[in-house]
C-alpha cells in the first residue's frame, strides 16, 4: 500500500472505535494544514505579482484579518470530520465506514481548491485591467 493510500484512506472492512477515527483524522490535520497553507503563501504570492504588474499597478498588501479568520474556519471544518465521522461509523456501521476517509479527501481536495481559489481571479482581474488600457 502506497504512502498516499495509507494516507488518504483507512483499512477496509474495519469498525473503528471512536479513539481510533479521532488519532487517524488529528495524525493528517498537520499535513491539511501544511498543503492548506502553502496553497495560501502560493495564492498570495501570485495575487502580489499580478497586483504590481502593468498596467494601472497597485501596492499589494498582506490581508491578515482575512487569513487569520479563513485558517480558523479550515480547521474548524476539519474538526468537525472526525466527529461525523464517528457518527455514521455508530448510526450505520461497518457498511459506513469508508464515508469518514472520503470525507476527509472531498474536504482536503475542496479546502486546497479554494485557497487557490485567488489565483485565476487575480489572472482574470490583471487580464481585464489589460484589456481596459487598451
Amino acid at each position: 500500500m502506497s504512502a498516499i493510500t495509507k494516507f488518504f484512506f483507512r483499512a477496509p472492512y474495519s469498525l473503528p472505535r471512536t479513539g481510533e477515527i479521532v488519532r487517524w483524522w488529528e495524525s493528517r490535520r498537520l499535513p491539511y494544514n501544511l498543503a492548506v497553507g502553502s496553497a495560501g503563501v502560493l495564492s498570495l504570492a501570485v495575487v502580489a505579482l499580478f497586483d504590481v504588474l502593468p498596467p494601472s499597478p497597485k501596492v499589494p498588501g498582506i490581508p491578515w484579518g482575512g487569513i487569520l479568520v479563513y485558517a480558523i474556519l479550515a480547521n474548524l471544518f476539519f474538526t468537525l470530520g472526525p466527529v461525523v465521522d464517528t457518527l455514521i461509523c455508530r448510526k450505520w456501521g461497518r457498511d459506513y465506514a469508508e464515508l469518514g476517509p472520503t470525507i476527509f479527501r472531498y474536504g482536503f481536495a475542496f479546502a486546497v481548491g479554494l485557497t487557490l481559489l485567488p489565483v485565476p481571479l487575480a489572472i482574470i482581474t490583471w487580464i481585464g485591467r489589460l484589456l481596459g488600457g487598451l
